[in-house]
């Protein structure tokens, strides 16, 4: 029954298979569901209530939240702030973001553990890919993984877009370099201009523990800072792109060879 084209993003769940793919049990999909949290299921054949891929994505974002401490209502009240057009993929964002303040410990799980939280059967090529964008370590074991909450359901997004491994183990190579060389520099940059003169000013004890507990709040903020100057970089470039190859497109149409 499960796995079907249809309901929400091209992907057909009963309530077992939902479960499942999040890593929660049946009863508190229901659960969630009864709270208003989650959206009733659309009736497939025989009245059985299917599941498509944002009832999925919202139900990991749930778990993420919870996980984060949020009550019930600060999770409605979340969820009630997203936008009415948010996409499944953007759900999935969502919640690795917040994941991202608190990373999650990796599950130790099986391969059919795996495929079950994946939603389909992995080739070892899939298994491969997977590793090369974070989402999962192998171990000594050859039938055990090492799996990151956050990120295996992008992950497993990314397994039917057609870019090859060195690519993606050469994207991550940059995206770990840039990143680190950026926290150093802001590392940098708030040591000297915040927390030296601070310093300097000989602060009261309890002055500077508590400038210590506001600079914790910062982390979020630059965090999700960052997050939306690289997603606005690169909408930019790959639009640039996009042009530059249509321009091309127009001028061999018309005969007119591109500069």
């Amino acid at each position: 029954m499960g796995e079907q084209g249809g309901v929400g993003g091209g992907v057909r769940l009963t309530v077992d298979e939902l479960a499942a793919r999040a890593g929660v049990t049946v009863r508190t999909v229901r659960f969630y569901g009864t709270k208003g949290l989650l959206p009733p299921p659309e009736l497939g054949p025989r009245r059985v209530g299917l599941y498509g891929a944002a009832h999925l994505d919202r139900l990991e974002l749930i778990e993420e939240l919870q996980r984060q401490g949020l009550t019930l209502a600060a999770i409605e009240r979340y969820l009630a702030r997203l936008p009415e057009d948010s996409t499944p993929l953007d759900l999935a964002i969502h919640r690795a973001l917040v994941a991202s303040w608190t990373p999650e410990a990796p599950e130790e799980v099986t391969r059919a553990q795996l495929e079950r939280r994946a939603g389909r059967g992995l080739t070892e090529g899939q298994v491969e890919r997977l590793a090369a964008m974070g989402a999962l370590e192998r171990t000594r074991d050859p039938d055990v993984f090492r799996v990151d909450p956050g990120l295996l359901p992008l992950g497993v997004r990314i397994l039917d877009v057609p870019i090859p491994l060195e690519t993606l183990l050469a994207a991550r190579a940059v995206v770990l370099e840039h990143s680190r060389a950026t926290a150093r520099e802001l590392q940098r940059l708030f040591r000297e201009t915040v927390w030296k003169p601070y310093r300097e000013s000989e602060p009261a004890p309890a002055e500077l523990a508590r400038m210590r507990a506001l600079t914790d709040h910062i982390q979020p903020m630059v965090a999700q800072a960052l997050v939306t100057a690289f997603q606005r970089s690169l909408r930019e470039e790959l639009g640039e792109e996009l042009s530059r190859e249509s321009d091309q497109e127009s001028g061999l149409e018309s005969g007119v060879e591109p500069g």
